[in-house]
């Protein structure tokens, strides 16, 4: 296309050619404050040859505890002893199900005697796990983290106006109050009436709220350090102390809220061939 006689084929070209070849940029690390494009391939190649790793590790970890009879429930799981979760223990088992569940494997001849590990693995771990999370609750504090609801009597004592109460709980409720012989005063002689009317009433109706709801834990508790205080040589702090804990079960075990049912689920594996 030519006007007034000068030809623009040259610009076109010069166009065309800017696009398809443009000029070379100036090299990265002569830019300030950006990384340079060396050290990101570089760090690029050192990522794929991690993961290729890794894919390759895994695999052989597949087949040795496949292989090993004495392979750890860990190990057929895949799983980490140290820092596994409930949720990461639930995904590795469905993760090995579907892998090796004859259903699937249907070519592997060891498939059954392989599925039957991986539950029998799974079953060891989730019973490890319940055994340490018993533990744990064992030695927890009761007055700071109640076992259960609060079912228990405990009367202190100290307190009890004993037999001339006007309201006697022993009097109300003789099944499970009596007056013991060393001061007169009542005590709670059996457990196990938390639904029972008769003793509600005499709970309610003591006039120095003296009876007290408690768990097991915090029951034994309390009636060892009444037994310590009672005995000579007496100590006022100890009876303070005792008030303290009274206060503090009485005010976690209104809080106290039973744990959510957690739904059945089956780890069997059934035959249905």
């Amino acid at each position: 296309m030519e006007r007034a006689g000068l030809s623009t084929a040259p610009l076109y070209t010069e166009i065309s050619r800017s696009i398809l070849f443009p000029p070379p940029r100036p090299p990265t690390c002569f830019i300030k404050g950006r990384r340079t494009d060396h050290h990101k391939s570089r760090r690029l190649r050192s990522n794929c040859r991690g993961t290729e790793k890794d894919c390759s590790d895994s695999s052989r970890m597949d087949e040795d505890w496949m292989s090993s009879p004495s392979a750890t429930p860990y190990q057929i799981l895949g799983v980490d002893s140290t820092s596994c979760s409930p949720a990461q223990l639930k995904a590795a088992f469905r993760a090995r199900v579907k892998e090796f569940h004859p259903d699937v494997c249907r070519d592997m001849k060891d498939a059954d005697s392989i599925i039957r590990r991986v539950i029998q693995a799974y079953e060891v771990i989730l019973s490890v796990n319940q055994q340490v999370e018993t533990t744990e609750r064992v030695c927890m504090d009761p007055f700071e983290e109640p076992e259960c609801e609060a079912y228990d009597l405990f009367v202190n004592e100290i307190q009890c106006v004993g037999k001339g109460c006007p309201y006697s709980c022993v009097k109300k409720a003789p099944h499970a109050f009596s007056f013991t012989g060393e001061n007169g005063t009542a005590r709670a002689m059996s457990q196990g009436h938390g639904d029972d009317y008769l003793v509600q009433s005499a709970v309610g109706q003591c006039p120095r709220r003296c009876i007290h709801y408690v768990t097991p834990s915090q029951r034994v508790i309390l009636e060892d350090m009444l037994q310590s205080i009672l005995s000579p040589p007496y100590d006022l702090s100890e009876a303070d102390f005792l008030d303290s804990l009274i206060i503090k079960a009485n005010f976690e075990n209104n809080r106290y809220q039973q744990p959510k049912r957690k739904p059945k689920v089956s780890s069997k594996y059934v035959d249905w061939s």
